[in-house]
């Protein structure tokens, strides 16, 4: 079967966070050939928290496998209005996080148009020609975004979200080498436009039973829709993994509201201590478990601890470190500096402007020697269902 050739080409260049994954990923490139007969252009959200995870490798697979890939590293909503047409092409965006970052300025025409391009029959109006014209522009189109950390929510919200992570030891794929792989590629993306090609008609009739709802169920459709047309295994195939990893972002949702909840409270304590230069770890946790608004007296079996707050921590790259304080004092503390890029991005309403942060009489200073290493962590990249669930929110 077509599609179990494409998903095994898949996986041999790029290793994916789980099996659904794999499956979702077959079925989005499979989708890109049917666009025109789709009601929903599903976003496929590539992301990871650090580089070299191999989302740039899974855009160069989707690249020769997809319906008329259009890639870029950075673009203007202008140039995509002008290439979307009624034959839209694949747009893939690699390195996204340095247009939605935080120092990318302003990019809410982009996002707009990313976001109304989910679904069909939503124009951007423009000005345009001699005569000032009032024009609408064409914005449906899939799209594949690739970058480091999480793109805005509202994209998210309507991607397909693959989380990459490092390759283990012993994971292995076969090297990319244009010579080889672009023709074995292409030759897969040429069976997918003459097997999709006649269908169009068809499945832009199909309403396919969906296992989820809503948002989800719109993002889902077209994949589901490719997997009843291809039948065998894959309709079962399809749904097991639309289910497994609406359910696994719903659980990222939760933990990442509550992660940014942290964000806020770390701010507040600083800003009531006067904005020093580092605060204890011990220091922290205990100012966190005191406001009883918050979910931290709670968090656990017996409140946030030092543990806890390391973990939480972990994705935003942030770690403590032993810090000398006034009187010869040293102990584990969390330095101000490194959560505001995590203010920035997280909670920019919180960002105030660049200043320094207050500094005592007599300064504090580091430890001499190089603080512990950031643990390089992340969220769990398989589907929920193991013994760990989303922790308690208030």
């Amino acid at each position: 079967m077509l599609l179990d050739e494409l998903r095994s080409a898949i996986g041999k260049y790029v290793v994916l966070p789980s099996e659904e994954a794999l499956t979702a990923l077959t079925l989005w490139v499979a989708a890109t050939h049917i666009q025109t007969a789709l009601q929903y252009a599903p976003r496929l959200a590539v992301v990871s928290p650090t580089k070299g995870c191999g989302k740039s490798r899974v855009l160069d697979v989707v690249h020769e496998t997809a319906h008329q890939p259009m890639i870029t590293v950075n673009t203007s909503p202008a140039v995509i209005y002008r290439v979307i047409g009624t034959n839209p092409p694949t747009l893939l965006v690699d390195e996204a996080d340095t247009i939605f970052g935080p120092k990318a300025g302003d990019k809410e025409d982009l996002r707009g148009l990313l976001n109304a391009g989910h679904q069909r029959n939503r124009p951007a109006w423009r000005i345009s020609g001699p005569e000032h014209k009032p024009t609408p522009y064409p914005t449906f189109a899939m799209a594949a975004l690739a970058g480091i950390g999480d793109l805005p929510d509202t994209i998210m919200d309507r991607a397909v979200v693959l989380r990459m992570q490092k390759r283990k030891t012993g994971e292995k794929v076969a090297s990319f080498r244009l010579r080889y792989s672009v023709p074995e590629l292409n030759a897969l993306r040429d069976k997918l436009t003459a097997w999709l090609g006649p269908l169009r008609g068809q499945a832009s009739r199909m309403i396919p039973p969906m296992p989820v709802e809503d948002r989800a169920a719109d993002t889902w459709e077209p994949l589901v829709t490719i997997a009843d047309l291809a039948g065998g295994h894959w309709p079962a195939r399809a749904r097991a993994a639309c289910v497994a990893m609406t359910r696994h972002e719903a659980v990222q949702d939760e933990q990442s509201s509550l992660k940014t909840r942290l964000l806020r409270d770390i701010h507040r304590v600083f800003e009531a201590n006067d904005n020093p230069e580092a605060l204890s770890t011990q220091d922290l946790v205990a100012a966190l478990i005191q406001d009883a608004d918050a979910p931290w007296a709670e968090y656990g079996t017996k409140g946030l601890n030092a543990y806890h707050l390391g973990n939480l921590l972990r994705d935003f790259n942030i770690s403590s470190a032993n810090y000398r304080f006034e009187k010869g004092r040293q102990a584990k503390a969390y330095m101000r500096n490194r959560f505001l890029d995590a203010w920035a991005r997280n909670c920019p309403d919180l960002v105030e402007a660049a200043t320094e942060p207050k500094q005592e009489a007599a300064p504090a200073r580091p430890v001499q020697g190089k603080p512990p290493a950031a643990p390089a962590g992340s969220l769990p990249v398989g589907p929920p269902g193991g013994p760990a669930g989303p922790p308690r929110r208030l």
